[in-house]
């Protein structure tokens, strides 16, 4: 799903959910992690899923939470800073999806195939078709070599 899925050669690795809820302080985000670290092939949830372990990346289970909560408040604070031009470039950059083909199931059951041609200042996929270019925010994006 667009744009949760976190992939390594190809791989979901893992996935990343958010949702916006309302406090009495104001809106907030609620996130959650899920990362693949020690699954063996029989374990994976899922076809075309990976885990560390798999792609032969030894890691100490704190390390690696230390490392993601360090990175995470980084980013906080260059989000709380208004850094967003930078922040979203850093994520196409890293971006296994960007200037690939693709096949987007949508939640309307509709379906869009094009090259997956940038994100936009709203953090949703930009996909080029012969309709022009379509933001989406949310949907099931299939990489593919032939569309």
């Amino acid at each position: 799903k667009w744009p949760n899925d976190v992939l390594l050669n190809d791989r979901k690795l893992a996935g990343i959910l958010t949702e916006r809820v309302d406090t009495s302080a104001g809106p907030a985000v609620v996130t959650g992690i899920g990362i693949n670290v020690g699954l063996t092939r029989a374990e994976l949830p899922i076809d075309g899923a990976t885990s560390l372990a798999i792609e032969g990346v030894p890691v100490d289970r704190t390390d690696l939470l230390s490392a993601l909560l360090r990175n995470l408040r980084s980013e906080y604070v260059a989000f709380q800073r208004g850094e967003l031009a930078a922040l979203r470039n850093a994520y196409a950059d890293a971006c296994a999806t960007v200037g690939r083909e693709v096949r987007v199931d949508l939640p309307t059951g509709k379906t869009l195939v094009g090259r997956a041609s940038g994100i936009d200042e709203g953090g949703r996929l930009l996909v080029l078709g012969p309709a022009g270019v379509v933001p989406v925010s949310a949907g099931d994006v299939v990489h593919a070599t032939i569309v």
